[in-house]
């Protein structure tokens, strides 16, 4: 066989492979025999050996895996990968749709999917080939498990179109197969997830082929723009993917099917009114164990991408969505004392101390109540007897009292904090301790500040900190980096080694960069992601920050998405306060960073864009993050705003655009694809385009 029919073959028999491969793991209808499978399959791989440059990532042969050693580097998302907030009832449910119309004043419409209870996954595709799977991680960076995801029969290697997306999914293993798998294994696995998770983690992809997990994907981020999360299902099933069949449309006033894309309709949706959706939950709820995977709950989403826009995230988790989860298993104990905690911040939480009990595999003895309205409400007192769940599957909970004990009355919170003697202050629900300098509460900034996703300051550990705090080393941040180590010589358990090592890690802490900093202190609703937002929002440096609190900048603060009202003007009370501007003065000239690395100056270049009004929203492939693509804007004499208005001239346009794409349609303005950014950047305009 010469080499153009080879190509030729090759090119044949994975089309064939690949269109086998959807209609038998994705329709779950297939049309040739597993032999007729094999056939092809082996002819391809013969081909491959006899003419390796005929190989192609994006090859069914792929599917067998390597036995190559994977060792999962950690790659960033560049799409935000969130946790989701959770409502144990419907009629918190109802509550929460209620007021997300509400806070828009608008009409929503909400999607109600399946919570598939497997391991969350992030596949990147690049011209239409698998390029990168990356598990959640943290949601900033996660693992790459490209190689073993490519054995996932479920999982598209190349799409029909040469699209660029990211798309989320949930890859599990059927039950009827984790039964199969985990009666043969010497350690069997306490559930399909932890199996699941276990395989995608294994260093050699060849043995990942041999599980047969599969996938179901609920979301996908288009440079191409959706209207709603009904059109970016629809454009995923018509690409290939496997989605859950099992979904719900609803909204107040009821959804007309007939306004659907007719794919929805085809798989069954149900749809139609709140009244509707409250039996869809309850029969999804109900149902759950007959279905052939596990699932923890129900998703709830707006459906309308620009009122997603609006809403927002929060550090933790995006506004416009929900998880339902299931009532959880309960145990039942009693209550044998209860204490109070002190957090870094001042607040107090009291712990039930119950009689170990065993709730969904995991034995409980500590549960926290909360704050005092929990306890009024349950009318909760040492010595009842107590219902106890696990939230969320994850924490544990007093769901209600089974019998009251004789003597003790309601538990009642402490007039003064338990660790310094403050009286304590009510603030909303939550009881505080407002000395600053309360011992609990200095020890916890501490940990906070020098913990791992912080300063990540090595050989810090809490018993070295009450060491410290102990013998009045440390008192506040600062003074980790301007007290003397050499006094801990002689203390038991503290030689020259340890000192040194000490030593070292507070040196090599303020490499941390800018933002890391900004977030280890500890400043409320000022974490992970919202200072990433302040500097990529043009905020790199403490005084720029500085600027704009003492400005009272709120309406700046807010025209960065992902930053509301409530985060923005937290931000400002905190950093108006002395103290917090004295710690960071300390920090400041210890040596930490407080501005962001400094970009090398670039080559002048031509004024193209002179008299244009620039805005950008969505995500993007070559500007991360996307103020990078608005330098190159100012670079050629243009202007850049945060919200459209009258004067906007050009939008750039990513995946996932929003509210401010309507807008820029609204007033006339241009609207610009990140491909045709890329020419006009080259000085290509107008039809050259």
């Amino acid at each position: 066989m010469t080499h153009s029919e080879a190509k030729r073959e090759v090119r044949r028999i994975r089309d064939l492979l690949r269109r086998y491969e959807y209609e038998y793991h994705v329709l779950n209808a297939p049309t040739v025999s597993d032999v007729e499978y094999d056939r092809l399959f082996d002819a391809l791989r013969r081909l491959e050996v006899e003419f390796p440059d005929l190989s192609a990532p994006d090859s069914p042969s792929h599917r067998v895996g390597s036995d190559l050693s994977n060792n999962l580097p950690e790659v960033d998302h560049t799409i935000p990968v969130l946790s989701l907030d959770k409502a144990y009832s419907f009629d918190d449910l109802m509550s929460w749709t209620r007021k997300t119309g509400k806070n828009l004043d608008a009409t929503l419409s909400f999607i109600v999917e399946e919570k598939i209870d497997g391991v969350s996954i992030v596949l990147y595709y690049e011209k239409g080939v698998l390029a990168r799977a990356v598990t959640r991680g943290n949601g900033v960076r996660g693992n790459d498990v490209t190689e073993n995801v490519r054995t996932i029969r479920s999982v598209p290697l190349r799409l029909p179109e040469p699209e660029t997306v990211a798309v989320r999914g949930e890859i599990y293993l059927p039950l009827e197969r984790f039964q199969e798998i985990n009666t043969a294994l010497e350690t069997p696995y306490a559930n399909p997830r932890n199996l699941a998770a276990g395989t995608l983690r294994r260093i050699k992809s060849s043995a990942v082929s041999g599980i047969p997990l599969t996938i179901f994907v609920y979301e996908g981020f288009f440079r191409s723009l959706q209207r709603t999360h009904v059109e970016i299902l629809d454009r995923l099933a018509r690409l290939g993917f496997r989605l859950n069949p099992r979904v719900g449309l609803f909204s107040e006033e009821g959804i007309d099917a007939a306004s659907l894309p007719p794919s929805p309709v085809e798989r069954g949706w149900v749809v139609g009114d709140f009244r509707t959706m409250e039996g869809f939950v309850q029969e999804r709820t109900k149902r759950r164990r007959e279905l052939g995977y596990e699932i923890d709950g129900l998703v709830v989403k707006v459906n309308e991408i620009a009122m997603r826009e609006e809403l927002g995230y929060t550090e933790h988790h995006p506004r416009w969505a929900i998880a339902y989860k299931f009532e959880a298993p309960e145990g039942i104990t009693e209550v044998r004392g209860i204490d109070v905690q002190v957090g870094r911040t001042g607040r107090i939480t009291p712990v039930a101390r119950v009689n170990p009990v065993a709730v969904g595999g995991t034995t409980i003895s500590n549960v926290t109540l909360h704050n005092q309205d929990y306890i009024d409400m349950l009318e909760l007192a040492v010595g009842d007897t107590v219902a106890i769940s696990r939230r969320g599957d994850v924490i544990p909970a007093v769901e209600r009292v089974i019998e009251k004990n004789e003597q003790s009355s309601t538990w009642r919170m402490p007039a003064g904090c338990p660790e310094c003697g403050t009286e304590l202050v009510v603030v909303g629900a939550h009881h505080f301790c407002p000395n600053r300098r309360c011992p609990a509460q200095v020890k916890g900034r501490l940990l906070f500040f020098s913990a791992r996703g912080q300063m990540d300051i090595d050989n810090f550990g809490p018993e070295t900190l009450e060491v410290l705090i102990a013998r009045g080393m440390v008192a506040d941040a600062a003074d980790i980096y301007t007290c003397s180590y050499d006094d801990l010589m002689g203390v038991p358990g503290f030689g020259e080694k340890k000192i040194a090592l000490i030593k070292a890690g507070v040196e090599k802490s303020k490499e941390q960069p800018y933002r890391v900093v900004l977030q280890s202190l500890g400043i409320p609703e000022l974490g992970q992601k919202v200072s990433e937002l302040l500097v990529e929002g043009g905020f790199r440096t403490i005084d720029e920050l500085y600027g704009c609190v003492d400005s009272s900048g709120l309406e700046r603060l807010t025209a960065i998405d992902g930053i509301g009202e409530k985060t923005a003007q937290t931000i400002i009370s905190e950093l108006s306060r002395p103290e917090v501007r004295g710690l960071i003065s300390r920090l400041r000239k210890a040596g930490l960073r407080f501005e962001a690395e400094a970009v090398a100056p670039l080559p002048p270049v031509e004024q193209l864009f002179a008299g244009q009004t620039w805005c950008v929203t969505g995500t993007f492939e070559r500007f991360k993050p996307r103020e990078t693509a608005m330098d190159e804007v100012k670079r050629r004499g243009g202007k850049v705003v945060t919200s459209v208005t009258g004067k906007t001239t050009h939008l750039l346009a990513g995946a996932g655009a929003g509210s401010k794409l309507e807008k820029a349609q609204a007033v006339g303005a241009r609207i610009v694809s990140e491909e045709e950014f890329m020419h006009m950047l080259e000085g290509k305009q107008g039809e050259e385009i």
